[in-house]
């Protein structure tokens, strides 16, 4: 059963997400890959991740298809013009990837490449609709195609905006995305199932799936360094303190976030979960989760 198929299937869906690697050394990703294949509905691939160049995602979502592990393929408008944007998704669709989530992306002076000149022609919102457009057999100029591909798109939202504003900011990209075609979103990292559940109930009248953000903490540190640096994500004091006093991190790492899914499979239609590095550790994860 692929990803479309399960979410309307109804049952609580799971999505990873794993990174290409700066280069072309692809054995440990694909193993990571193999490893949850089958405990997952469909694996995102990363679309230079934090603007650091890598390998791309169309390659890694293609040798994803050939090992029947169904791919999302992570689409942003930062590198891409309307063209490209448009060509690209053609080409991904004649490989077999059938799941894009459309995301504008972070500005390259994030990345490791901060002299690189920042396309975004097009922003998430658009590029679903250049997608939807697609679908129904043209360009964006109108151009009808020989051949339409059936695309089933995705989006991103954060339910953790810090601030009043900030918060119903999402909701209002949240819409102008479903108006745009999104069937489903996942969300940044969530560690606040308060105010997880205050959003979930804020969106109740958008009949959408959504699939909530499980990130890996591998230390206090890292922790900090989100809730510093990561716009919408908030590690609590007392799983900062957990982290810090444990004298097994892994462990100590796995468990909280079995429980954070625990909480979030009752307020959502599924969780995507973010190990950063640690995509070993996600079976481990699942089965403490009781998935």
């Amino acid at each position: 059963m692929g990803f479309r198929e399960a979410l309307d299937s109804g049952k609580f869906l799971i999505t990873a997400e794993i990174g290409p690697v700066k280069g072309t050394e692809i054995d440990g990703l694909l193993e990571d890959a193999e490893l949850i294949k089958g405990k997952v509905d469909a694996i995102n691939v990363t679309d230079l991740q934090s603007s650091v160049m890598r390998l791309g995602s169309m390659a890694v979502c293609h040798l994803l298809k050939d090992r029947v592990i169904d791919p999302i393929l992570q689409m942003t408008c930062r590198d891409r013009n309307r063209l490209a944007l448009q060509s690209d998704l053609l080409s991904a669709w004649v490989l077999g990837i059938r799941n894009v989530l459309a995301l504008t992306g972070d500005h390259p002076t994030l990345g490791d490449h901060p002299q690189a000149m920042p396309v975004f022609d097009l922003d998430s919102v658009s590029l679903l609709r250049v997608i939807g457009r697609l679908n129904e057999g043209f360009d964006m100029q109108g151009n009808q195609l020989k051949g339409a591909p059936d695309f089933f798109p995705g989006a991103v939202v954060n339910p953790g905006a810090d601030t009043e504003a900030a918060f119903e900011m999402q909701i209002i990209k949240m819409e102008k995305k479903i108006e745009a075609g999104a069937r489903f979103f996942q969300t940044q990292g969530i560690f606040d199932l308060d105010l997880f559940e205050r959003f979930i109930k804020r969106i109740e009248g958008f009949k959408i799936p959504v699939l909530g953000g499980v990130i890996l903490l591998k230390s206090a540190g890292m922790a900090r360094f989100m809730n510093k640096n990561v716009a919408g994500v908030f590690v609590p004091e007392s799983l900062i303190k957990e982290m810090e006093e444990t004298k097994d991190k892994v462990k100590t790492s796995i468990e909280i976030a079995a429980r954070l899914i625990k909480g979030l499979k009752n307020l959502c239609e599924g969780v995507h979960i973010m190990a950063i590095g640690w995509e070993k550790r996600i079976p481990m994860v699942l089965e403490e989760a009781g998935l």
